[in-house]
């Protein structure tokens, strides 16, 4: 019999294409040799060129369904993809960290689509400031990161990695801050083809690691290994995972 595999829980959108949010995320989980959960925040319609409509669920049927599976089954890592505002993100906090303490929660800060769609809504930010200091990682892009920077939410205690992915000065090179401290995360520098969901594949190939026991350096360079193998899968914006 094999070893029992960790388990990870992935809290985001459901995307039809497969590219993005949930089913993106199982997909990355089960290469990555973890068992994978879910729960959605939001619906949406979209391909990998075009977004259509998203509707919400309800922060009350999350929280049931984050309650019922942390409950079920010992989850230590979480993985936050798409939330509506900082309220809805406050109270997913609260409810993973009132059901263990000791769980690690990864943030995605999606706040938009690659085609133009805004997620997030930023009011009450200051809600924010509460939220961030009980998160062991964020992974925003360049343009995300300025953003946070700018309503004074990123501090020491909290691990950042900078994707480059909007940053077209620095193919391929990601930043990882720790207490004060800056650490190149890189892969090939060469220009590769794009893919629907890239970011939120890495920073779900990134909590898988760590849940494998690797610590955070490590899981990042083997989070961006799993990209690259991503982006070069094939042409199209919809790439093939492997391992």
């Amino acid at each position: 019999m094999q070893k029992l595999r960790p388990y990870v829980l992935c809290i985001g959108g459901f995307d039809p294409s497969g590219g993005a949010g949930v089913l993106a995320d199982i997909k990355t989980l089960e290469q990555v040799k973890v068992m994978g959960l879910s729960v959605l925040t939001c619906n949406t319609l979209q391909t990998d060129k075009e977004f259509v409509t998203l509707d919400w669920f309800q922060t009350d049927d999350i929280v049931r369904a984050i309650r019922k599976l942390m409950k079920t089954y010992p989850v230590d890592y979480v993985k936050i993809g798409v939330v509506r505002n900082p309220a809805m993100l406050g109270q997913i906090v609260k409810e993973v960290l009132s059901i263990r303490s000791s769980c690690k929660i990864i943030w995605d800060t999606v706040f938009g689509s690659s085609s133009g769609f805004d997620f997030f809504e930023f009011k009450n930010m200051e809600l924010l400031q509460n939220v961030f200091p009980k998160l062991f990682l964020i992974t925003p892009n360049s343009m995300e990161y300025n953003l946070l920077r700018q309503y004074n939410l990123l501090h020491d205690r909290l691990y950042v990695l900078k994707k480059a992915g909007h940053n077209p000065e620095e193919i391929g090179a990601d930043v990882l801050f720790t207490a004060g401290e800056e650490i190149e995360v890189h892969n090939e520098q060469v220009k590769l083809p794009p893919k629907h969901g890239s970011g939120c594949v890495l920073a779900t190939a990134i909590t898988a690691y760590l849940a494998l026991g690797n610590d955070l350096e490590t899981a990042c360079n083997l989070g961006k290994d799993y990209i690259l193998k991503l982006l070069k899968s094939n042409e199209t914006l919809l790439g093939y995972h492997n391992e």
